[in-house]
């Protein structure tokens, strides 16, 4: 029973294709979730791609910034998604290539 569970679970996860994460490695350099947009322009050179998703509130709805997305790859068959919100990293999706 527990097989079966466990080789469910393995196949579950295989079948989504999509990861986050807090790091993501440019060549020799680490970025990292909360670097600015420079520090990942500096690390790991122009996108493929810039998408500007729109803009987004503060908390304190005092201050509007905007959310763009940045497309790296492919690399070994990875995109690497970058999220930004107010020039901030914000988030690191990677997806495999059709």
């Amino acid at each position: 029973m527990i097989r079966w569970l466990l080789t469910g679970l393995v196949l579950a996860l295989s079948a989504h294709q999509t990861w986050a994460a807090d790091t993501l490695r440019c060549g020799s350099q680490l970025i990292s979730v909360g670097d600015r947009s420079s520090e990942v322009l500096q690390k790991c050179g122009e996108p493929a791609s810039r998408d500007l998703l729109g803009y987004k509130r503060s908390a304190d709805r005092r201050e509007e910034f905007q959310v763009e997305e940045w497309t790296y790859g492919p690399n070994g068959g990875m995109y690497q998604y970058l999220r930004f919100e107010g020039n901030r990293l914000k988030q690191i999706t990677s997806k495999r290539g059709n």
